[in-house]
C-alpha cells in the first residue's frame, strides 16, 4: 500500500516510535491523527508534522483502553480527513515485574497491549472488508516472539498481540485487509528505560536485557522499517534483523533456548552459578 493521500491513526503518537511514525507518514503524504494519553505531546507531534506539510495532522488525547476513545479517534479522522485507511496500534506499557503482580496491573497491561488492538480492529475491519482495503499495523515487540526477562505482563501481552495480528492477517488477508506486526528490540524511547525506575532488580532486568542484546535504534529508523514493510505489504517487521535468527534458534531447540535464557538472566543479575 502507498500511504500518500491515505488517512491514518497512530496511537501512542506523542513520542518514541509513534511520534516518528506520525511525522514520517505526514512527510510521505498521509493525513494523520496523532493520538496519545498525553494530549499535549500528541499536539506537539502534530504541529511538527504540519511544519513539514500544512494540514497533514491533528493531535488528540485518548486512552486506547477505552472503546469510546477509539471511536472518537475514528470520528475525528473521518471529520478531518476522510475514512480511516491505516491504523497503527502502537500505544503500549511495560507492565510490572515479577510474579507477584496485582490483578489491576495485569488488567491494565492486557487492556493497553492487547485489547486496544482488538477493539480497534472490531471497529475498523468490517468497513475495510466492505471497501476492499485497509491496513492494520500492530506494535508488539521482539518479546512477543522471544520473551521479556523480568516482566511477565509485558511478555505475555506482547505474545498475545503477535497472535492476534497473525489471526487477523489469516482471517481477513484475502478480503483486502493488510496486517503487519512490528517486533523491535531496543528502541531509544522513554518506555525502554522506564522498567528500572522503581529500583527493583527485576524491573531493571528488562532494560538491561534489551540494551545488551543488540543495538538500541532511534525511533526514526524503526519508522523507516515500518513504512518499507507497508509498501511491500509484509507481515513481520524486524528492525533488528538478528531477532529472526534468535526466533529460529528458539524454534529449533526450545529447551536449549530456555537454558540459554536462564543463563543470560543469571549473568544480568550477577549470579555466576
Amino acid at each position: 500500500m502507498e500511504v500518500v493521500r491515505k488517512t491514518a491513526i497512530v496511537t501512542g503518537g506523542g513520542g518514541g516510535i509513534g511520534g516518528a511514525l506520525a511525522t514520517r507518514l505526514a512527510r510521505d503524504g498521509a493525513r494523520v491523527v496523532v493520538a496519545d494519553l498525553d494530549a499535549k505531546a500528541a499536539a506537539e507531534v502534530a504541529e511538527q508534522a504540519n511544519s513539514q506539510r500544512s494540514g497533514a495532522a491533528v493531535g488528540a488525547g485518548a486512552d486506547v483502553s477505552d472503546t469510546a476513545a477509539i471511536q472518537r479517534l475514528i470520528r475525528l479522522a473521518e471529520d478531518e480527513f476522510g475514512p480511516v485507511d491505516l491504523y497503527f496500534a502502537n500505544a503500549g506499557i511495560t507492565g510490572a515485574a515479577g510474579l507477584d503482580v496485582s490483578e489491576s496491573d495485569w488488567e491494565r497491561s492486557l487492556d493497553v497491549n492487547l485489547l486496544a488492538h482488538i477493539r480497534a480492529a472490531q471497529l475498523l475491519v468490517p468497513g475495510w472488508v466492505e471497501r476492499g482495503e485497509g491496513y492494520f499495523v500492530s506494535t508488539a515487540s521482539a518479546a512477543g516472539l522471544l520473551t521479556q526477562l523480568g516482566s511477565a505482563t509485558y511478555s505475555v501481552t506482547k505474545h498475545a498481540a503477535v497472535g492476534f495480528a497473525e489471526w487477523l492477517n489469516i482471517t481477513y488477508g484475502d478480503k483486502g485487509v493488510r496486517v503487519s506486526c512490528l517486533c523491535p528490540m531496543g528502541v531509544n524511547t522513554k518506555l525502554l528505560y522506564s522498567g528500572g525506575q522503581s529500583g527493583d532488580p527485576l524491573g531493571d532486568l528488562a532494560t538491561r536485557a534489551v540494551t545488551t542484546a543488540g543495538e538500541v535504534l532511534e525511533p526514526s529508523k524503526v519508522a523507516d522499517a515500518v513504512l518499507a514493510a507497508i509498501e511491500e505489504e509484509r507481515f513481520l517487521i524486524l528492525p533488528h534483523p538478528e531477532v529472526l535468527d534468535m526466533y529460529r534458534q528458539k524454534a529449533a531447540d526450545y529447551d536449549r533456548w530456555l537454558r540459554g535464557m536462564r543463563r543470560y538472566q543469571r549473568s544480568l543479575l550477577g549470579d555466576e552459578r
